[in-house]
C-alpha cells in the first residue's frame, strides 16, 4: 500500500493541464546541448529504490530513446520512448512525450496514462514545462503551476492542491556517477508542493466535511544532473510525507508517514 502512495504522489505530478510559467524571461542564451535529443540516441539507467534502512533496495533498468518527430499544439517536439515499463522517475516523465529545443530551454509537452495499481487510471498532461536552462544561476525558478485535482484512493475522494517548480541548481564542472566522471554540469531540481484533504459525511452534519488528510508539504524532490552533449546521468529523488490526525472513525489505509528515495545512474548511452 505505501508503494502505491509513493506512485501516486511521485506520478500525480503530472495529473492536470500543465501550462508552465515561465519566469525566466526571453534571454535565450546559449543554446541547450545537456540533453541532446537526436533520433536515435538512447540512454540505459540503473534504477534503485530505498524504502527504508531496514528494507532492502530494489533494482530495475530503464532505457529511454528519442523516436520521431512529432507535432504537439502545431510545434515539433521529439517524441521520447522506453523499452519497456518506466521504473524511475525520470524515465516515467519523459515516456511517450514530447521534448523540444526553445534556445537554452528544454520543453517536455505530452501525456500519459498509468493505472499503477489504482483504482482508476491517472491521466497525465503536460504542456511546454521547462526542464532544463543552460546556464541558469542557482535558484532561478524556470516553470511553476499550481491547481488541483481530485483522485479515488481505495473508496476515499483525495483533492490534491499542487504546486509544481522546476528550479535550476546551478552548474558544475565535473561529478562522478556509476564509476564514471562527467563534465560540464548543468543541475535541475523539481520540486513537488501538495496539500490533501478529503470530503466525508459526519452524522449530524446536513453538508459534507472537508478533512485535512495531509498539510501542504514538499512531498517530492528530484535532483536530475545533466553533462553537456550526453545527457541526464544521474538523478536523486526524495519523496516524503506525514499526513494529518484524522478524527476518530476515519483511518485511510495508507501509514501516518513515509520516506522513499531512488536513485537513477548513467551506464551505457550512445549519443549523435
Amino acid at each position: 500500500m505505501k508503494s502505491k502512495l509513493f506512485l501516486l504522489l511521485g506520478l500525480s505530478i503530472f495529473t492536470l493541464s500543465c501550462s508552465s510559467d515561465d519566469s525566466s524571461g526571453d534571454d535565450n542564451g546559449e543554446p541547450a546541448t545537456s540533453l541532446p535529443i537526436v533520433s536515435g540516441n538512447y540512454w540505459t539507467y540503473d534504477v534503485f529504490n530505498h524504502e527504508t534502512v531496514n528494507t532492502p533496495e530494489s533494482f530495475a533498468r530503464d532505457s529511454v530513446y528519442v523516436g520521431n518527430d512529432t507535432l504537439i499544439n502545431t510545434v515539433t517536439f521529439k517524441k521520447i520512448k522506453t523499452l519497456t515499463i518506466a521504473n524511475g522517475f525520470y524515465s516515467g516523465t519523459l515516456k511517450d512525450n514530447g521534448l523540444r529545443i526553445d534556445g537554452n530551454k528544454m520543453r517536455i509537452s505530452g501525456s500519459l496514462n498509468f493505472a499503477a495499481g489504482l483504482p482508476t487510471t491517472l491521466a497525465f498532461s503536460v504542456s511546454d514545462f521547462i526542464v532544463l536552462k543552460e546556464n541558469a544561476s542557482a535558484g532561478e525558478e524556470l516553470s511553476t503551476t499550481n491547481g488541483s485535482f481530485t483522485q479515488d484512493f481505495n473508496g476515499y475522494p483525495l483533492t490534491f492542491n499542487y504546486t509544481l517548480r522546476s528550479v535550476s541548481d546551478g552548474t558544475q564542472n565535473s561529478f562522478s556517477s556509476n564509476g564514471n566522471t562527467y563534465s560540464n554540469i548543468t543541475k535541475t531540481k523539481v520540486i513537488l508542493n501538495l496539500k490533501v484533504t478529503t470530503l466525508q459525511t459526519i452524522p449530524g452534519f446536513p453538508n459534507p466535511i472537508e478533512i485535512p488528510v495531509m498539510p501542504a508539504q514538499d512531498v517530492l524532490v528530484s535532483n536530475q544532473y545533466y553533462s553537456k552533449n550526453i545527457g541526464m546521468v544521474y538523478n536523486l529523488t526524495n519523496i516524503n510525507y506525514t499526513l494529518s490526525t484524522l478524527p476518530a472513525g476515519y483511518q485511510l489505509p495508507i501509514p501516518q508517514t513515509g520516506s522513499q528515495t531512488q536513485e537513477e545512474f548513467l551506464d551505457v548511452y550512445q549519443v549523435n
